[in-house]
């Protein structure tokens, strides 16, 4: 029989750390298999293109929904300039 001295690990302690071991390989082998994905991370990146596409034109609207209510006055005199020139224009010819 084998006698255990206080520095070696026993049969148990040796189990733990074979388990720990094989999990951290699992999620190492995990990882690299992600990284691996050129695809899956291309349409991770195309999908958060889009996404910060949507908010962007979303502000972008908001903004110029905003724009016109506050200089709602200078648009209508604006459009009634063109108004006018057009149909002058269209007289003449």
């Amino acid at each position: 029989m084998t006698q255990h001295s206080d520095k070696s690990p026993g049969p148990e302690e040796l189990r733990e750390r074979v388990e720990r071991t094989r999990a951290e390989l699992g999620r190492t082998v995990q990882a690299l298999a992600a990284k691996a994905d050129v695809k899956a991370r291309a349409r991770e990146k195309a999908a958060e293109a889009g996404r910060h596409a949507s908010r962007t034109v979303g502000e972008l609207k908001a903004q110029g929904v905003q724009l016109a209510r506050d200089n709602r006055t200078v648009l209508l005199v604006a459009a009634g300039v063109v108004l006018v020139t057009w149909l002058a224009l269209r007289r003449k010819g």
